[in-house]
C-alpha cells in the first residue's frame, strides 16, 4: 500500500506538471509578447564583451552570494544548466537525481551543474537568493547554484536568450516550466534540451556520449 501511495503521489506531480506545462505553452502561444520573444528572426544574443556570443562561455552570471561568474571557467567542462524552482512538484526528484549524477561524475568525468533559479512559472521560486540556497543545501546540493533570474521575455538573462536560439522548443522556444534542462557539450555549444518530464538519470547516454568527445 505504501509503494502504491507513492507512485499515485508521483503520478499526480507528473500530471499537475504537465497541465501546468500546457498551460504556460498556451499563454505563450496566445501573447504577442510572449511569441514575439521567440522569434526566429530575434537578433542573436551578445556575449559580456558586447559582441555576438558564439558559445556559453562569451556569458557571465551572478551566482548564489552575488558574485559575478565568468562561464568561461567552466570551459572543457560537459555542462548541465537546469531553471530550477523550490516549490514544484519536480523539485524533489530532479535534485535528488542531479546530486547523484554530481557525485558520480563530477570528479570523474568533469560535469558540472548550473542551476538557475526562476519564479516565471507558477510563482514556484518566491524566495530570495539566500532562502533558495538554503533549501538547497537542506537537500545536499553541492553543483553550482546562480541567483534568480528571468529565463523568458524581455528581461530574460542572455545567456537564456542564447541557450533557447540554438536548442528551440516544441511549438514555441520559450523555457515552458521549471527544471528545462539544457546540455553543454565540452566547447560550449548547446547539444541538447530536455523538459521536465525527463529525469536528470535518463540522460545519462547523451552525457556519456558526450564525456567521451
Amino acid at each position: 500500500m505504501f509503494l502504491l501511495g507513492r507512485r499515485l503521489l508521483a503520478s499526480r506531480r507528473t500530471a499537475a506538471g504537465l497541465l501546468g506545462t500546457a498551460i504556460v505553452a498556451i499563454n505563450l502561444l496566445s501573447s504577442p509578447a510572449g511569441t514575439g520573444a521567440c522569434n526566429a528572426n530575434q537578433p542573436p544574443p551578445t556575449g559580456t564583451d558586447g559582441k555576438v556570443a558564439k558559445s556559453v562561455y562569451d556569458f557571465t552570471a551572478t551566482d548564489i552570494d552575488g558574485n559575478a561568474v565568468d562561464l568561461s571557467k567552466y570551459r572543457g567542462h560537459v555542462l548541465i544548466i537546469v531553471n530550477v524552482a523550490s516549490n514544484c512538484g519536480y523539485t524533489d526528484g530532479h535534485y535528488k537525481e542531479f546530486n547523484e549524477l554530481y557525485r558520480e561524475y563530477a570528479e570523474s568525468k568533469g560535469l558540472r551543474i548550473l542551476a538557475f533559479p526562476c519564479d516565471q512559472f507558477g510563482g514556484q521560486e518566491p524566495g530570495t537568493n539566500a532562502e533558495i540556497k538554503q533549501f538547497a543545501e537542506g537537500r545536499g546540493v553541492k553543483f553550482d547554484m546562480f541567483a534568480k533570474v528571468y529565463v523568458n521575455g524581455d528581461e530574460a538573462h542572455p545567456l537564456w536568450q542564447f541557450l533557447k536560439q540554438r536548442q528551440g522548443g516544441t511549438l514555441v522556444d520559450a523555457i515552458k516550466w521549471n527544471f528545462t534542462k539544457f546540455l553543454v557539450d565540452k566547447n560550449g555549444q548547446p547539444v541538447g534540451r530536455y523538459g521536465p518530464t525527463t529525469s536528470p538519470l535518463e540522460m545519462r547516454a547523451e552525457l556519456e556520449k558526450y564525456f567521451n568527445q
